[in-house]
């Protein structure tokens, strides 16, 4: 007698949960990758604002304000970008959404005719795919259609709002490192320690948003940094050259 796994017995307990837990996770490291970028972002706009002004101007005052202008205007600017990127994909989803769950509503065979081939055509024996296409209808139709046709869940639409004010929070903490090294050191080393703090915090912005996202730590970290590098140093010559010439 050849023996069976009891897959009954089995299955559920060892991987039921298995494809949600992934699915989860995922999600958790995009938000977390997004959130790493977002820093990234406030960290060498705002420390090319100030080092580009540094280099014209050594006043406090003027500092402070362009320093504060930098991480107001630029968290702003990526929380506005951010909902109105999100509210288009919201939109697109539950637009969506909406037009399949008419259809189940108005043409329920022809949805299950649609839900069946679906499951025939990634490699499923016709007799298996118009059964399993029954038992995803009567557990839950849309839920089943909308991964099937689209690879969408209803309860994986985004908030614009959320996604706002996590961009918001996301840029003004990378956006205080720089605006602190450029403000409190004594005057003459303001700027390169405003250059030190910046490609450090680069380094492991870089090295973790690589890591977040599959890609190679090395490769992603030396091409944020030398990105940084040169944007400070084309804001600082720019800056001096302005405050030589007197413009400023």
């Amino acid at each position: 007698m050849s023996s069976q796994p009891n897959l009954q017995a089995d299955g559920p307990q060892q991987h039921g949960n298995e494809p949600h837990a992934i699915e989860g996770l995922a999600a958790r490291l995009n938000w977390l990758r997004a959130g790493v970028l977002g820093a990234n972002d406030g960290i060498v706009s705002v420390a090319a604002m100030v080092v580009g002004v540094a280099g014209a101007t050594t006043d406090f005052g003027t500092l402070l304000a362009a320093g504060l202008a930098a991480v107001i205007g630029g968290a702003i600017s990526m929380a506005l970008g951010e909902y109105v990127s999100v509210s288009s994909s919201k939109d697109s989803q539950t637009a969506l959404i909406a037009k399949e769950t008419r259809e189940l509503r108005e043409q329920p065979e022809e949805e299950l005719s649609e839900l069946a081939a679906l499951y025939q055509a990634k490699g499923v024996s016709e007799a298996t795919a118009i059964q399993v296409a029954k038992e995803l209808t009567a557990h839950d139709a849309l839920a089943a259609h909308l991964d099937a046709e689209l690879n969408i869940r209803e309860e994986d639409v985004a908030s614009p709002w959320h996604a706002a004010i996590a961009s918001f929070i996301a840029f003004v903490a990378g956006a205080v490192l720089p605006l602190l090294a450029i403000l409190l050191p004594p005057e003459p080393l303001r700027v390169p320690i405003t250059f030190i703090a910046t490609l450090l915090a680069l380094a492991i912005t870089g090295a973790l948003g690589a890591y977040l996202g599959g890609a190679r730590i090395g490769r992603a970290t030396i091409r944020v940094v030398l990105g940084g590098a040169l944007a400070l140093l084309a804001t600082f010559l720019i800056g001096s050259w302005l405050g030589v010439s007197g413009v400023v």
